[in-house]
């Protein structure tokens, strides 16, 4: 008798990640964080042109600008040129193997549709 097998599947639809949009060329998602604070969610662009295939991750990043301490804030925009905030998303299992499969096929489909 075999044992039922506990191996994910990668999903369709995709729990935790939501395609946005597609030209052809290009295909968006939002890739949702488990602890459901829009804040935390990630876009990602797959996009091709006529050399290669490019995968773009970003998030918008806010702070608690009245919260901070804003005189050490500007002060270290001033000598670094900069300041860091952190972004993070928490998936779960299912969703992580959604979320790669997701980019093979998205890859996949934008080298498709570029080639002549």
């Amino acid at each position: 008798m075999s044992k039922p097998s506990t191996e994910l599947e990668p999903q369709t639809p995709a729990e935790g990640v939501l395609k946005r949009n597609s030209w052809g060329d290009a295909i968006t998602y939002q890739v949702t964080c488990e602890c459901h604070d829009a804040n935390h969610d990630h876009n990602v662009w797959v996009e091709a042109d006529d050399h290669r295939v490019t995968v773009t991750t970003y998030t918008t990043q806010k702070s608690k600008w009245w919260s901070l301490n804003r005189w050490q804030t500007i002060w270290i925009l001033l000598t670094k040129g900069y300041v860091e905030h952190e972004a993070n998303i928490i998936m779960t299992e299912q969703q992580a193997l959604n979320y790669a499969e997701t980019l093979k096929k998205a890859i996949k489909d934008v080298k498709n549709f570029k080639q002549p």
